[in-house]
């Protein structure tokens, strides 16, 4: 997997970044395998926006990932490595032994033709799903399961990978990406490795074009607003906030405010994010 730089033919050209797409080994996703998806605008059941600055973008098929792992003790082989449009990550198609065809995340290492299984008497290498209890300390893995059967919740972007730290009775501890360590049921199911696509995080857009594709709408200073639609808003010119501490569109403090709701999960976690 690689990134290439593109030749400065415009200013917004110049600074882009793209992949070379060297992993993929198959273009069109399988037909089976995907459904229409309707685009959603960031707007909830009830049609009021709830996540600001999405909408418009490429149109898109939603491939079904298989997040569960539950085909417990059949052989799969990789038939291809695909590209998803809807993730960061990248997805292999894997063709099992009862011939049912699914699509999960590719970790790094995983190659066409190779084998993955899930189940607790899986191997421990990459692609294979087992039950955390199952799984030594130190091992890198990825698409954690938060709840029994709920299916992988957790470490699912690219080149994500948590790791499992310590076995207690009923729950073991892992270290996520953020740096939290929880205390996740031993049943629990994960995938040993690392997410693919590591070199996600590096590449540029270089212009505006690239992210309204992806569905990203313009974000608007609120100090460029009026003061009916944003706390910073209004004023002659370039006007200062005028109040103590920046606040949200909403009027609630921008920095430092927790906002956070107390969930019952919360007592599971052993180190929160940030090391407090």
């Amino acid at each position: 997997m690689g990134i290439k730089q593109y030749k400065p033919t415009s200013p917004g050209r110049r600074g882009a970044t793209g992949y070379t797409f060297e992993e993929i080994t198959k273009k069109k996703p399988e037909k089976s395998l995907t459904v229409p998806l309707k685009k959603k605008a960031g707007r909830n059941r009830q049609g009021r926006i709830t996540v600001r600055h999405r909408g418009g973008g490429a149109k898109r098929m939603l491939r079904l990932i298989d997040f569960k792992r539950d085909k417990f003790g059949v052989p799969g082989k990789v038939a291809a490595i695909e590209y998803d449009p809807n993730r960061s990550a990248r997805i292999a198609l894997v063709h099992y032994a009862d011939g049912d065809k699914r699509y999960i995340l590719w970790p790094v290492g995983l190659k066409v033709g190779d084998t993955v299984m899930s189940g607790p008497e899986a191997e421990i290498r990459p692609g294979n799903a087992l039950p955390l209890r199952r799984i030594p300390a130190g091992t890198a893995v990825h698409n954690v399961e938060l709840l029994l059967k709920r299916g992988g919740q957790l470490v699912r972007s690219a080149g994500a990978a948590a790791q499992v730290m310590a076995k207690e009775e009923r729950y073991v501890l892992v270290r996520l990406p953020s740096g939290e360590i929880r205390k996740i049921l031993a049943d629990c199911l994960a995938t040993v490795g690392q997410v693919g696509n590591v070199e996600h995080s590096q590449i540029k857009l270089g212009r505006a074009g690239r992210a309204r594709l992806m569905g990203r709408r313009p974000t608007v200073r609120g100090s460029a607003m009026s003061p009916r639609d944003h706390p910073h808003g209004g004023g002659e010119g370039k006007a200062p906030i005028g109040m103590p501490g920046p606040k949200t569109p909403w009027g609630k403090p921008a920095l430092g405010y927790r906002t956070r709701r107390r969930r019952g999960s919360d007592k599971y976690i052993v180190r929160r994010r940030g090391g407090r």
